[in-house]
């Protein structure tokens, strides 16, 4: 393949670049008083490498597909990506100046989708590592989708900047291991070794071989100066010429490198330097006194390396046209996902499943994704080692030449993610933060927690990631409470920007992934039973597309005067309808209402809140094999919740199920204690 670096610049101008950055990045913190001027004072020299021979990006469109991707793993150093932007022109020296205030384009920790020049939001240690495996298997996804011997539309690298931190979380080596095995050559890992962490030196609690640890997961591994620019390049350059292993660079720094007394100590970690310090340090350095000072030459410089870069994204421009002309259909699709557009008629792929059938959700799940995989080729995802179990296989549409990804092997939609939940929520959030895709993962409901950091990124960036929790209820059975769900899905309800949704039956599920599918400003959550659930008669209760409204009347009083109001999501919608027909029996009026996302009924306008669940309906009885959390606004003033207050029991779904009062004869128990 051969190595694209720039040729070298001037020594001087080189270094005169590097301290461009360490001091606007110790000026920023400065100006705040607060902020973490250590770690970009101590990769102030990576950082001018990376900008000035590495790089290929688009100075004017931060989104260009072609861009290597960066993510700073260790986002705590914010201020040195900040920096970066500047001299890039993504940012106004202002900006830099606004570091950490409210309202600013410069955040505390970097925000993806907020900030231009931003790839992926960093700051739960090792979360960006784990994310750019997810961009680098993206990138070789989409070149063997869309390149052809004489176009090569992708073709760049994924570079993170990861921290001791980052290897200290567990997550990081969940994702080195799957990066390593899949080969993934194009990714290049620049580990900040300065040996410096909060609490001090690293020797206090991480004294592994860090090397040996990446070579036994398959990775191409060199040590050198992280502040020897050439040694830095040469690094560079290597690892871009190693196409079969990922590559980690351990860059040895001095942390706050410049500054005169606190450099190399904990105390340049996460607080300013203070005036006399960076006066002082400056002074050291032959640096002008002035805070945020650019130098002339170094602004000359980048204005010609903004030239040659959007000289480059022109000639890339070009082959693009051109191989619009020569492959209309394949450059059409590959415009069409880039842009994050679905294709028409999409929704036609809806499947409707006959009434009567019994079939867990798990697996009319399946079914339905692999439905759409047909019409969706950015559809990809996979399982931790549950496949069989989750039902997410695609087995249909367009680029599956092998069933499941394999090293060197990527034209395919199914990726084996192993036991690795950390590590597979964080590189589906890469993914689709790199575009061209919908990503999915999947494991049981109850490993929920595993992902939980994952979530709440996705849902923090706004990414269209659909994650996938099947055996969703007690029902799961005799594999007992370690396996049971109980507050699962209220915990996720409550995190900011989460849809989640628990069908009631297999077109409930159908029309929850089409809500997925057409959202793009946030992660949805399923949570499938692994029980099989009846198919309601849609010619007896309400058209399953109701779904897409979160909550609906299933089976309405006739007068709408009901004098009991039963609420249900899941698999206890088919409890609350039995309960509602021996109620009929006994001369009651009773509406069901199905509520398969309780965060998309609470988007619906008042008016039709108001007629699902009118303030009148005084006796409202919600019943979820889970805690009652989210549920309050519901119940009003007098309802009641039928629930879980406890874990769960191991037994047959059956047995438990009475156990724990899921059964008609208790539900008519409690309407009765409670007098409705």
């Amino acid at each position: 393949m051969g190595n694209n670096l720039k040729p070298a610049i001037d020594a001087d101008l080189s270094q005169k670049i590097a301290n461009t950055i360490r001091w606007l990045s110790a000026d920023g913190v400065q100006a705040a008083n607060s902020g973490h001027p250590g770690l970009p004072m101590g990769c102030a020299d990576i950082a001018a490498v990376l900008l000035t021979r590495v790089f290929n990006i688009d100075p004017e469109d931060d989104k260009w597909a072609n861009r290597d991707r960066f993510i700073l793993s260790a986002g705590h150093g914010s201020m040195l990506l900040y920096s970066m932007c500047h001299l890039i022109g993504y940012l106004e020296l202002d900006d830099l100046k606004n570091f950490r205030q409210l309202g600013s384009k410069t955040p505390g920790h970097p925000e993806f989708g907020y900030t231009k020049g931003v790839d992926f939001t960093g700051g739960p240690l090792g979360a960006g590592f784990a994310a750019s495996v997810g961009m680098a298997l993206s990138e070789r996804m989409i070149s063997e989708m869309y390149n052809t011997p004489s176009y090569e539309l992708t073709d760049h690298f994924t570079y993170v900047l990861m921290g001791d931190g980052c290897n200290q979380e567990g997550i990081s080596q969940e994702a080195a291991s799957l990066a390593g095995h899949l080969k993934l050559g194009r990714l290049i890992a620049i580990y900040d070794s300065n040996k410096i962490q909060i609490d001090g030196c690293t020797d206090i609690c991480f004294t592994e071989d860090v090397a040996k640890r990446y070579e036994a997961d398959e990775w191409h591994v060199q040590t050198i100066d992280g502040h020897n620019h050439e040694a830095i390049a040469n690094a560079i350059a290597a690892a871009q010429d190693v196409t079969d292993k990922p590559s980690l660079i351990i860059a040895k720094t001095t942390i706050g490198k410049g500054s005169p007394n606190k450099q190399g100590t904990s105390g340049t970690h996460g607080a300013p330097l203070g005036a006399d310090e960076i006066l002082a340090g400056k002074k050291a350095m032959g640096w002008s006194e002035e805070s945020f000072h650019v130098p002339a030459e170094v602004y000359k410089f980048f204005k010609t390396r903004q030239a040659d870069w959007k000289a480059d994204r022109a000639e890339w421009d070009a082959m693009l046209d051109d191989f619009t002309k020569k492959h209309a259909n394949l450059a059409k699709e590959y415009l069409r996902v880039k842009a994050g557009e679905l294709p028409k008629q999409w929704k036609n792929s809806t499947l409707e499943f006959p009434a009567g059938e019994s079939i867990a959700t798990r697996a009319s799940g399946g079914k339905i994704l692999d439905a759409f995989a047909e019409i969706l080729p950015e559809l990809v995802g996979g399982s931790a080692d549950l496949v069989e179990s989750n039902k997410t296989l695609i087995t249909k549409g367009e680029f599956t030449q092998y069933e499941f990804i394999e090293p060197q092997m990527y034209l395919a939609r199914n990726i084996h993610y192993g036991v690795r939940e950390h590590a597979m929520g964080q590189i589906t959030n890469g993914m689709a933060a790199y575009g061209g895709f919908i990503p999915f993962c999947a494991t049981f409901l109850v490993f929920s927690d595993y992902l939980r950091p994952a979530i709440r990124l996705a849902a923090l960036q706004k990414l269209q990631a659909l994650y996938i929790f099947t055996h969703d209820s007690i029902f799961v059975g005799e594999d007992g409470p370690t396996h049971q769900p109980i507050e699962h899905i209220a915990s996720l309800r409550c995190m900011p920007n989460v849809d989640v949704f628990r069908p009631a039956d297999a077109n409930e599920a159908a029309y929850a992934y089409q809500y997925a599918f057409a959202r793009q400003d946030g992660p949805t959550v399923m949570a499938l039973s692994r029980q099989n659930l009846p198919t309601l008669d849609r010619e007896e209760f309400a058209p399953a597309r109701d779904t897409l409204k979160g909550g609906y009347i299933l089976e309405k009083d006739p007068e709408g005067i009901a004098e009991i109001c039963l609420i249900a999501s899941g698999s206890e919608v088919t409890l609350a309808l039995e309960v509602a027909g021996v109620l009929r029996e006994a001369g009651r009026t009773v509406r069901v209402v199905s509520m398969p996302s309780l965060d998309v009924f609470k988007k619906q306008s008042d008016g039709y809140k108001k007629k699902v669940l009118p303030k009148r309906f005084k006796n409202r009885c919600v019943i979820e094999a889970g805690v009652i959390d989210g549920w309050e606004g519901i119940l009003g003033e007098k309802g009641i919740f039928i629930g879980m207050d406890s874990f769960g029991e191991s037994g047959p779904a059956g047995k438990v199920a009475e156990h724990f009062g899921f059964t008609v004869d208790s539900v008519l128990d409690k309407l009765a204690e409670a007098d409705f």
